[in-house]
């Protein structure tokens, strides 16, 4: 067996420890509370940096840009703003998620965060690690991911992420070589951890179920939930219960009375990327997370995070695509004239959109290199911490139930039997149709 082959085969036997949580109960951010706010239409075209945001006041323009785990995604008044000012409005939050975290992010390729003065090294020779010592660059940290190496390397002085990547490529030429990227949830964003427990201390055995990974923040107890078997590993320090997370499992395996997960039976994994912090969510740890879901030899892997091509990120999904293994990920939500996100547009991954309780594409769903389906996303309820449901929106709450489908039939091609049609861009077509949870029938907020 050779070194690449050994790797994986010890990837897919690893184990991983049940974190626990703390015990408590907060509120979440139901959706992005903009209020009375001048919002443009789509008609009118206008863009948000230059004349909306100036309008507003400072907790107007932080419930409009601050990145937040808690948040169950755009709120309608976001939706309907023009295309250009969704992309804008993402801009902004970006730019804002990098100023409020100085010591831990900066301004990378684009305008989109990055780790402060950290680099990623992928598959290097020991050759080219000692010509980055010799060039001032330490060694941070190194990981053997199954047939895939990362080492990250910490930048000299003060250099910009750019004049970093130029002397470390100029110093060991022909490296493989990123930055460490930070991902959104493709719904909504990270406020300071949540304070309720973490769902699944005590998991009870699923006889014949499924097993389902997704990759996103914590997920906090609540009643649906305290029937379901589900396993927590913190990838960016302790596992900490979230907003986002938590609707996200809900969507999969809740059982409460008339709210129904799309899942409902499987085993969940639930790998958390953030740990409670708004600067995580790296490159580096969804990697590390994706290598944890292969070894549980997943039914299907949830993503609901989106962000930039990342090199490591790339192979590491190229690698998991070779061995079976399916991945569903959201398109965003930033609207069609923002940039196409990833992991969603990588080959092997199917990208996800969304739809309202009319069949109708939602119009802030992000643009798609490929589009594979599409799934209910608006109008329907998720779970709350601790306790009660929230309306949601968004494509983070579309990809669950893909994942759900694609675990149950076990292939794209029986998601393309079942697709049904709708309106606009819904790629394949709409699976999962009658997934979708009223929200009056919970008494969502």
């Amino acid at each position: 067996m050779s070194r690449r082959s050994s790797g994986i085969a010890a990837l897919l036997l690893a184990g991983a420890a049940l974190v626990a949580g703390t015990a408590a109960r907060s509120q979440l951010l139901p959706s992005l509370p903009l209020g009375n706010l001048p919002l443009p239409s789509a008609a009118q075209n206008v863009p948000i940096v230059g004349d909306l945001l100036s309008t507003l006041s400072p907790a107007q323009r932080s419930a409009a840009t601050v990145p937040n785990l808690d948040r169950l995604g755009v709120g309608q008044d976001v939706s309907q703003l023009a295309q250009t000012s969704l992309a804008d409005l993402r801009r902004l939050r970006l730019t804002e998620l990098i100023r409020s975290n100085p010591t831990q992010l900066e301004s990378g390729p684009n305008g989109v965060p990055v780790r402060r003065g950290v680099l990623i090294a992928i598959d290097p020779t020991d050759a080219q690690l000692r010509a980055a010592a010799a060039a001032g660059f330490q060694i941070e940290a190194r990981n053997d991911l199954g047939g895939l190496v990362s080492v990250t390397l910490r930048a000299p002085g003060r250099l910009s992420p750019k004049a970093a990547m130029r002397r470390l490529l100029e110093a060991a030429p022909g490296l493989a070589a990123d930055y460490d990227h930070v991902y959104e949830p493709a719904g909504g964003a990270l406020l300071p951890a949540m304070a309720a427990a973490l769902a699944g201390a005590n998991p009870p055995p699923v006889p014949a179920g499924r097993t389902i990974v997704m990759i996103d923040g914590g997920v906090a107890s609540h009643p649906s939930l305290a029937g379901a078997s589900i396993v927590q590993q913190g990838f960016a320090g302790a596992a900490k219960s979230t907003g986002h997370g938590t609707a996200v499992a809900s969507l999969l395996v809740g059982r409460d009375g008339a709210f129904r997960g799309a899942a409902d039976g499987a085993r969940l994994y639930v790998a958390d990327v953030y740990g409670g912090n708004p600067a995580a969510g790296s490159a580096t740890a969804i990697v590390r997370a994706l290598a944890w879901a292969a070894s549980k030899r997943p039914d299907a892997i949830s993503i609901s995070l989106v962000g930039p091509s990342n090199l490591l990120l790339q192979r590491a999904v190229a690698i998991l695509s070779a061995r079976g293994i399916r991945m569903t990920a959201a398109v965003g939500n930033d609207g069609p004239a923002a940039p196409i996100q990833y992991p969603a547009a990588y080959p092997g991954v199917i990208a996800v959109t969304a739809v309202d309780a009319r069949d109708r594409a939602l119009p802030e769903a992000g643009r798609a290199a490929r589009l594979d389906f599409a799934a209910p996303g608006a109008d329907m309820a998720a779970a709350l911490p601790g306790r009660g449901y929230a309306q949601v929106r968004g494509t983070s709450f579309a990809t669950p139930l893909v994942a759900a489908r694609l675990a149950a039939t076990g292939s794209p091609q029986a998601l393309d039997r079942e697709a049904a049609r709708g309106s606009g861009k819904v790629g394949r077509g709409i699976v999962c149709r009658t997934c979708r949870t009223d929200p009056k029938v919970v008494g969502a907020k």
